[in-house]
């Protein structure tokens, strides 16, 4: 199965590091032009180096802004005016009690993981429909069905996602464009790393650590270790082409197993 995205334009937010960057980087080797987002010009800029120095054809864009923000979108939007494939894996998490989570916490939340996608969306949907093809993708979480009970304001964004997925899908049908929603199990990053030591203790070497994390608090994952990053770009590069072309309004799981369930 040989995926061709020459020709095409992605961006891919958060995409300095971690499943981002995979992510950028799957669609890179597929020979799309591909935008980096990052808060930073600075984190932007090294990114797109690493990138080049694996990639030294690679055709990228620093597109540099906060998409939570309105000035941010603006300055992500004057880089890449148009895309033809839009990957919302921006997103930010962290273990808090429920009860202790305030109200400027649960809205910080909505505003990335939520209300950034549907921005980007809103932007880039009309000129995908109006060229008859596109590609809008949410990496979502198995945190969508599984509610975690130590970030439940992450769980919510995520769930959020589904319906925006959902509903976008919708307002795209019969155009050429598809949408979906990849539910990401959980999956080795840098962040994650921090995580797992916050829950399991930080005497712990990494390999026995992730091996501890799994076995206390994700024991349902039949793969029964973490994800690696390009595990979730292959997935996301595949829905991205032309192969995918009838799927859409779906939620599609790469979670290792992990939710106990036939659908999402």
């Amino acid at each position: 199965m040989r995926i061709d995205l020459v020709g095409k334009t992605a961006l891919v937010t958060g995409s300095t590091q971690g499943i981002g960057a995979a992510i950028a980087t799957g669609l890179a080797r597929a020979g799309a032009r591909v935008g980096i987002n990052g808060r930073s010009g600075e984190s932007v800029g090294a990114a797109v180096e690493r990138m080049r120095a694996e990639i030294p054809d690679a055709d990228l864009v620093p597109a540099a802004g906060d998409v939570a923000t309105d000035e941010g979108t603006r300055q992500v939007l004057s880089a890449l005016p148009e895309t033809d494939i839009l990957i919302n894996n921006l997103g930010v998490f962290g273990a808090r009690p429920a009860l202790d989570i305030s109200d400027d916490e649960w809205r910080r939340y909505f505003e990335v993981n939520v209300l950034a996608a549907v921005r980007l969306t809103r932007a880039y949907l009309p000129g995908m429909t109006g060229r008859s093809w596109g590609r809008v993708q949410y990496i979502g979480s198995d945190s969508a069905v599984v509610i975690p009970a130590e970030m439940i304001h992450y769980g919510m964004t995520k769930t959020a996602l589904l319906a925006v997925s959902r509903g976008f899908a919708k307002e795209a049908a019969g155009t050429g464009v598809t949408v979906n929603c990849v539910i990401a199990g959980p999956t080795h990053t840098g962040g994650v790393e921090e995580f797992v030591h916050q829950l399991v203790g930080r005497d712990l070497p990494w390999e026995e650590a992730q091996r501890a994390f799994m076995r206390e608090h994700r024991p349902q994952s039949l793969l029964q270790r973490l994800i690696e990053p390009e595990e979730i770009a292959n997935m996301v590069v595949y829905l991205s082409s032309p192969l995918a072309s009838a799927t859409t309004g779906g939620a599609v799981r790469v979670d290792g197993g992990y939710v106990d369930a036939i659908l999402p």
